[in-house]
Order: C-alpha cells, then structure tokens, then sequence
C-alpha cells in the first residue's frame, strides 16, 4: 500500500540537508511511501536500479550474493537514511542485496524521476558523489578479499589433494618397511636356530647381494615380464616346501631371480630354506619401499618449495626473478585442474630473457588469474600455449588458449570491475580487474586480449628497466 510522501517526512534524511522546504516539496512529490516486512528482498544484486529509497523508519541489509546463494554481509543501513542513489544516478546495476532487516517505511522515487531531481539539485548531486568512491572502494575491498579466499581455498583443496596422494603412498610405505625389517630380524634369529655354518652363511650373504643388484638393474619393461617368471616361481617355491610361497613369489621374480638361484639358496640354507628366501626376499622388498618413500617425500618437497615459490617466502616484497619460474610454479599450484583434464600445455620461451625486478607474489595473482581463465575457457580438453619473448624495452608474456573465445561485444569490457562472463556464482568480475591493476598500475606494464573463436591471447608485458 502506498501513500503520499510530505516534507515533514523526508527532511530527517540527510541527502537533503541543503534544501529548503520549498525544494524538498519537489522529493516529496514525486515520492511514493510503501512498507517493507522484515526479510523482504527491496532490490536483488546484480539488477538494474529500482530508484532512490528514502528510509524512514527500521533497518535495511545490504549483503554480496555469491554461489549458491550464499550472502556475506556488507552492512546496515538504519533509519533516516537513503540508498540506491548511485546505481540510480550512474544507470548502472546494484552491486549488494538490499534486504529488510524488520519492518521499514520507505520513500521511494522512480529511477528517471529520480535522476532528473538529483541532477538538478547541485547540492544533492554533491553529497552523493562523495559516497561513490567509499561504497565502491568498500565493496570492491570485500569482492577481492572474497576473491583472494576463494582462489586461496581452490588452490589449497588442490595442493591438499596433490599433497595427499605422496603422503598416503609414504605411510604405506612406511608401515609395510617396518613389516619388512621384522622379517629380516626373524630370519637371522632363525639362521641362528638352525646351526647355520659361516662357510654356508657367507654363501647366502653373497646371494642376497646378487638379488640385489639384479633388482637395480632392472628397468619398468623388465617388470613386465614378472608375471610370467612369477608363476614359475610360485610352482620351483612349493616344491621346495617354503611355507606361504605366494608372498615370496612377487619380490623375487621382479628382481629377476630364475630358478638357478634358488637352488644355490637351496643347497647353502639347507633346513633354513624358506627362512634365508624370506629374508632376502624381505630384503628387496625393504629397498623398494626406500625407493617409494624416497619419491613421495620428493615429489611432497617438490609441492611444498613450488608453493613457496609461488608465495615468495622469505623473499622481500620486490624480488629479482626469473619469468618462467612463476608460470611454472602456477601451473604446478594449478595442477590439480589440469590433471583433472585433458588439456596439453604447450611451452615456447625465450629462455635468454633476463630477470625482472617484480612484486613476485602479485605477478604470480595475474599469472593464475590468466591461467585460470584459460583451463576454464578449454574445458576438459583443449591447448594452452606460453610464451615468452622480448619486445624492445619489455619482456612479453602471452597466454593463450583455443576456446570458444570471448565474444567481441565484451571483449572491451573484460577488465572492467565486476565484469565476468562466467554464470552467476561462478565469478565476481574481479579477477582480471586485479590482474590489470597489478600489471599497470604496480608494475608499469601493459596487458591487452585479442580473441577469436578458437584462439584468445592475454598479452603481459614488462618493462625491463
């Protein structure tokens, strides 16, 4: 239900401060009063104006609406105050939600009528120029900070995930080691049971050093073949009566050991047979668990320092890099969305640039940024081209993918704040906001995007100097 709005009504509200009462019975005017029930959506974020709201009386919310509806508060407006005069004064769309905390009494005023009055009253044009920067300044803050954190939670779920596969095979490698040695302890107590002589026992020693190097020299081609010498194993194992043959079959045929040699084994262990094979077999099992232990902890180190490249960890905040070494980390931190596809990096640098003095941890933002967007763009399958090349005074940096492209009545618009053409929740339009500000603004440089169906190119350069 509407009614008529008078002075007396909106003169509390400090938008109009500067008005006589005479000059506010033109707001009043074209002013229409309507109640709002708490939890009432007035204006929905991402929509055009619905025109200048006078608040008279309760408390509106003002929230950012990302995925799946998820809302974070901005702030609270509370009575006597207006909202919705810039979007309204700029034609542009509503950058929050703004929702009725309880109930509230406003005034609102149509969007054209509006702009009409705002703009011919100077001193209202005035005070609400002033807020434009502050609104914006905050809820781009928050838009980026939301940003980082989402960049940050996707990189990290990723890094976890990468980080989970090496550390899981190094526990199981770690638990089946401590198997392993207690074998080999029981099969020494057992030698000892037994009366092995030292003439015998040095012949053993001797054979376990042949298995051993036979399994270094094998190479993944030769364990191929280990099924077929697995069963011939198993059979020559049970013959010799070994008790639990099945676990002493695999280790030994992927060190390529062949019938001849566990006879020799045979005649030297004579009753302790099946202990002197257990524990040689024990043995080579050990050093391959090392081996699986020695690549998990190489490749969590690996993880670990390209993590720390990509943050620059301990270095100062302009640090002297070399280029490449920032797309490489990237790629690694994004490793994760590759893996999950089917898309070929393809690399071509020019590896005689030299280094650039940079903001690395910033660089490395447009760097994901620009890599981001292409593993989007591709999807599951497609090329993703880097390059790198001098152009006279600046170092050059393109990244390029074959997607469908960006449509050329928005390609002016990519940097802009806000600006996505992702669906709704799938991005915030800050992305490449921030990655041209940190190249132009903190860095000097340039960055530009030619595209076109099947080929789009982001262009970065530095300059040298």
């Amino acid at each position: 239900m509407t009614t008529e709005v008078t002075v007396a009504d909106l003169r509390p509200v400090d938008l109009f401060d500067d008005l006589d009462d005479g000059e506010l019975a033109a707001w009043a005017r074209a002013a229409r009063m309507h109640e709002l029930p708490a939890g009432e959506i007035l204006s929905e974020q991402g929509t055009g104006s619905t025109g200048l709201h006078l608040l008279l009386e309760g408390e509106l919310l003002t929230m950012l609406v990302g995925e799946g509806d998820r809302t974070e508060p901005v702030g609270r407006m509370t009575a006597p105050t207006w909202v919705g005069a810039i979007a309204t004064l700029t034609e542009g769309t509503l950058n929050v939600r703004m929702q009725a905390a309880g109930r509230c009494r406003i005034a609102s005023i149509e969007p054209e009528t509006a702009r009409g009055l705002m703009l011919s009253y100077p001193a209202v044009h005035r005070r609400i120029m002033r807020q434009v920067a502050p609104v914006m300044s905050r809820i781009t803050g928050i838009e980026q900070n939301r940003e980082r954190l989402a960049a940050l939670g996707t990189m990290a779920a990723g890094l976890a995930h990468e980080l989970n596969n090496p550390a899981a095979a190094a526990q199981r490698a770690a638990a089946d080691l401590g198997t392993a040695l207690e074998r080999v302890i029981g099969a020494f107590a057992h030698f000892v049971e037994s009366g092995t002589s030292l003439e015998n026992a040095q012949r053993l020693v001797d054979l376990q050093a042949e298995a051993m190097t036979r399994q270094a020299g094998r190479t993944p081609l030769d364990a191929l073949d280990a099924a077929d010498a697995e069963d011939e194993l198993l059979e020559r194992l049970e013959a010799l009566g070994v008790a639990e043959p099945w676990r002493l079959a695999e280790p030994l045929s992927l060190a390529g050991i062949d019938a001849d040699w566990l006879e020799r084994v045979a005649a030297a262990a004579g009753p302790a047979t099946g202990s002197a094979l257990d524990w040689v077999a024990a043995s080579l099992t050990a050093r391959g668990l090392v081996g699986e232990l020695t690549e998990s902890t190489q490749r969590i180190s690996h993880l670990v320092g390209a993590v720390r490249s990509y943050a620059y960890m301990d270095r100062g905040d302009t640090v002297e890099v070399d280029v490449h070494e920032g797309l490489e980390t990237t790629l690694v931190v994004l490793g994760h969305k590759l893996k999950a596809s089917e898309i070929e990096i393809v690399r071509d640098y020019d590896r005689s640039l030299p280094k650039v003095t940079v903001r690395g941890s910033e660089l490395n933002q447009v760097w994901t940024n620009l890599l981001d967007n292409a593993i989007d763009a591709v999807g599951t399958r497609g090329t993703i081209t880097l390059r790198t090349l001098r152009e006279g005074p600046c170092l050059a940096v393109e990244i390029s993918d074959d997607g469908p492209g960006i449509p050329t009545d928005v390609i002016d618009h990519v940097f802009d704040p806000f600006f996505t053409t992702k669906d709704v929740g799938k991005g915030t339009g800050l992305g490449l906001d921030a990655a041209h500000r940190i190249v132009t603004v903190r860095h000097d440089g340039a960055i530009t995007v030619d595209s076109k169906p099947g080929a789009t190119t982001f262009h970065v350069r530095l300059p040298l100097n």
